[in-house]
């Protein structure tokens, strides 16, 4: 019996070994940066992003019940902290080069850009990540947790967003670091 129980252990410990992935998730990233100041943080459910007088039709409501939870981190840049920027970037952009992440959409130039990655299938996304950066300003993660998000529908929150009626406020702290795709520079080429 004291073998059985010594093999059995034995076996147990091994598959342990060989199943342990000792890369970074993206969620324990997160997770490492929330008491860390260099980071500024953001994590809501998305009932907060609706206004009392929302003009939101029942489609884009039922999409929006899709997204459950979105966490943000972003680093900012600043003169003293450019080598440990790079770092933080590094290990990032190393997490989402897993082949769990699944590149929906990628854009920019050498100084800024943005990643969109996702986990799970195209038309059932579970988990939808944006990754920016640009490199006189800082980074930022967005984590957009959810339920079957597909990303064509996504796109309809996005004139929600620019008619007011879904409350971004919580994350304008956030956009001010990267106005991705507000400069019209950025457009011009």
């Amino acid at each position: 019996m004291t073998l059985a129980k010594y093999i059995l252990g034995i076996t147990l410990a091994s598959l342990a070994l060989f199943s342990c992935d000792n890369s970074e998730s993206l969620q324990q990233y997160l997770v490492d940066k929330q008491d860390d100041d260099k980071f500024l943080k953001v994590d809501l459910a998305t009932s907060l992003l609706q206004n009392e007088n929302n003009n939101l039709t029942q489609e884009e409501k039922d999409i929006l019940a899709t997204v459950k939870k979105i966490n943000v981190v972003a680093y900012p840049l600043k003169g003293e902290n450019t080598t440990d920027y790079q770092t933080e970037k590094d290990k990032v952009k190393s997490i989402l080069a897993e082949e769990k992440y699944k590149t929906l959409l990628k854009m920019g130039s050498n100084n800024r850009g943005a990643t969109l990655k996702y986990i799970g299938e195209e038309d059932a996304i579970d988990e939808l990540i944006v990754f920016a950066s640009d490199e006189e300003r800082g980074f930022a993660v967005f984590r957009l947790l959810g339920d079957k998000m597909r990303p064509d529908k996504m796109m309809k929150l996005m004139n929600s967003i620019d008619n007011g009626d879904i409350n971004i406020d919580q994350l304008s702290g956030i956009g001010d670091i990267l106005s991705m795709g507000t400069d019209s520079s950025a457009t011009k080429k």
